[in-house]
């Protein structure tokens, strides 16, 4: 049997508030919105932060539904994972900070475009962010998916940090994709 002691203690520690794995499905999406939604009008979190903290968590989970790869039966075999199973974290941080931690299946073909995003985003301060914000608001269209490719510079228009990201090789046609926001 694992030591769930253990694995309390170590979410304890990291002042994890909700963890999940498995697979991603919109009645998830809605418990997880309103079990947040109680637990931050009983914190002592001002009404900006939770405002902020609430839209941001939106975009994240959002972009697990939609951008989480489905694997072929044999190929989540292959790996020994879920054919549709992806992580998130929700978390609190440093000086009343929230954290949000999100680990997806994507296509490793779609990565370096993930990358070549996620990095411009990171390298703009929030007057660039907002033109730029503007500017793919008014010249996308919407993708296969049903988005605009709006979400990575929403969510760091939103906290004013950095995005936090890592892709993980997992076999010739997946990457494990692991993004973190700090919501202060």
């Amino acid at each position: 049997m694992p030591d769930i002691y253990k694995l309390y203690k170590d979410l304890e520690r990291d002042e994890i508030i909700l963890s999940f794995k498995g697979d991603i499905t919109q009645d998830l999406l809605s418990s997880v919105f309103n079990i947040m939604e109680t637990r931050l009008e009983n914190g002592a979190q001002k009404p900006q932060l939770k405002k902020k903290f609430y839209h941001i968590l939106i975009e994240c989970l959002q972009n697990l539904y939609h951008h989480n790869e489905m694997m072929s039966e044999e190929e989540s075999e292959a790996l020994n994972e879920e054919a549709g199973s992806a992580i998130f974290l929700i978390g609190r941080g440093e000086n009343n900070s929230f954290r949000i931690i999100t680990g997806n299946f994507i296509l490793n073909s779609s990565s370096e475009d993930l990358k070549t995003k996620i990095d411009k985003v990171n390298g703009m301060n929030a007057e660039e962010l907002r033109a730029y914000y503007l500017d793919k608001l008014n010249t996308t269209q919407l993708t296969e998916k049903g988005g605009a490719g709006l979400g990575v510079i929403d969510i760091a228009r939103k906290s004013g940090h950095k995005i936090d990201y890592h892709f993980n090789k997992v076999s010739d046609k997946f990457s494990f994709f692991s993004l973190a926001v700090t919501v202060k």
